[in-house]
């Protein structure tokens, strides 16, 4: 198994090269040169296995030979013993062939765990193997950070440096990735937006005196094994629900387009997903995008779904690639044009994408009136992401079974679940003295020299 770049000017590599390696040299993200298939038979065999059983199976193909069979087991196996329910990713019915896909059970309350834990455990033993260091760099709208501060703090071989927008995440997310106190993780809260972290990070990539200097690597959704490990839940709901012997549909809240790519896959892996909707808060490039076909950035707005509040969705890219053939110069070409405010997506391309998708776009009043309804019907309490999920799957309702990504738990956001029901959802036991911890956690400016002297300065050696 081989993995190229979006932009094509990047040579082939291996899966663990790729996964080391986050962004390509040109630029570009990583994807696989081929897709693995699953045979109806494949899928049928995967029901009644456990979660960890699954995601071997799933995700075997895409590893290649960089590690062993007994040796990824033991990786998965160790990556998912801290969640919380046997389950991992239980299902629960909302309504009438509406179900919620519950991907908060993880160490930090977030889908983000189910990714982050893999990647923790497969760095580990890459790195020890080759008796190597890095240093991880991350940009978060508030969930892949505390992510990936748990799976990595402590590690001998490992620093890791998490890049937030300033005032722009909510304080359970906050609090979650300023506590920690291993020597080896920082936080870093940066003035401006995601956006505006997520193209400093990018820059350190394309600096490649620092890239190489520090030994670079990105755990963000540009790299290819965050999105792998996100195959697999689609797979276990979808079984779940009777697939390969009937479709299912997913909606999926997203903002960096990576939870949604991965349902992608899945449906490129034969898994028979009929409908992959994109629900969008208020920014709402990725809606705006699939009706107008052209993608023009506009200021973010804070929200009370602060991890959406994105602009450029760097996934984007991923599809787009196959939007246009492979070909690699495209994409080169409308990231360009991304630097300018947006571009124009090709009829083609479009036709392409709007097979796969479709989506829609919710208001905080509408997010906030979710949250109230869906406590009212069912006792059910989402966050305000998982909100605007089940609000725009409730426009695709159907004959077919509908499973809406629950993406955080409540009590990472509980000013606006309690403004919305009056209840204030509580933190699980083992992080009820959250709010007590100290916070550790340096203010850094918007600036690409600033930053990269800040991370120098503060690696081990």
């Amino acid at each position: 198994m081989r993995y190229i770049s979006t932009r094509g000017q990047a040579p082939a590599l291996t899966f663990e090269q790729a996964m080391l390696t986050g962004l390509a040299r040109d630029g570009g993200l990583y994807v696989p040169e081929t897709i693995p298939q699953m045979a109806s038979a494949d899928i049928s065999a995967l029901a009644g296995l456990s979660y960890e059983d699954v995601a071997y199976r799933v995700m075997r193909p895409f590893v290649g030979t960089c590690f062993g069979d007994s040796e990824f087991q033991d990786i998965i196996a160790r990556a998912y013993s801290g969640f919380n329910h046997d389950a991992r990713a239980p299902l629960v019915q909302l309504g009438a062939n509406h179900f919620l896909l519950e991907l908060f059970h993880g160490p930090t309350l977030a889908f983000k765990d189910f990714a982050m834990q893999l990647i923790g455990q497969l760095f580990q033993a890459a790195l020890a193997r080759r008796g190597e260091r890095v240093t991880i760099v991350g940009a978060t709208s508030g969930d892949t950070g505390s992510a990936a501060i748990e799976a990595f703090r402590g590690l001998d071989n490992v620093d890791v440096f998490i890049l937030y927008p300033h005032g722009r995440v909510s304080e359970v997310q906050r609090r979650q990735m300023t506590t920690p106190v291993e020597s080896n993780v920082h936080a870093m809260a940066m003035d401006g937006d995601f956006d505006d972290c997520q193209a400093k990070l990018k820059d350190m990539f394309n600096d490649f005196t620092f890239r190489d200097e520090v030994r670079l690597a990105g755990v963000n959704s540009i790299n290819w094994a965050r999105v792998l490990a996100q195959v697999v839940y689609y797979f276990t709901a979808a079984v779940s629900l009777g697939a390969p012997h009937r479709p299912v549909s997913f909606t999926i809240p997203t903002g960096n387009f990576g939870d949604i790519f991965a349902g992608y896959i899945a449906r490129r892996m034969g898994l028979p997903i009929e409908k992959l909707v994109i629900a969008t808060n208020q920014n709402d490039i990725l809606h705006r995008t699939m009706l107008s076909g052209q993608y023009r950035t506009s200021g973010v707005t804070p929200s009370i779904s602060p991890s959406m509040d994105i602009q450029v969705s760097s996934n984007f890219e991923r599809v787009l690639f196959d939007a246009y053939d492979r070909d690699g110069n495209a994409i080169g070409q409308l990231m360009d044009e991304l630097k300018s405010g947006g571009f124009a997506i090709s009829q083609g391309a479009m036709e392409f994408l709007r097979e796969q998708f479709t989506s829609g776009r919710v208001s905080e009043e509408q997010t906030s009136a979710t949250i109230r309804a869906v406590h009212a019907q069912s006792g059910e309490i989402l966050c305000p992401h998982s909100a605007v999920g089940v609000t725009v799957a409730q426009d695709h309702l159907g004959p077919t079974p509908m499973v809406t990504l629950a993406t955080a738990h409540p009590a990472k956001f509980p000013d606006a679940v309690e403004a919305a029901t009056s209840i204030r959802p509580g933190l699980p036991e083992a992080m009820a003295d959250l709010f007590d911890r100290p916070e550790r956690v340096s203010r850094v400016a918007n600036d690409l020299g600033e930053l990269e002297e800040f991370i120098k300065n503060r690696i081990r050696t």
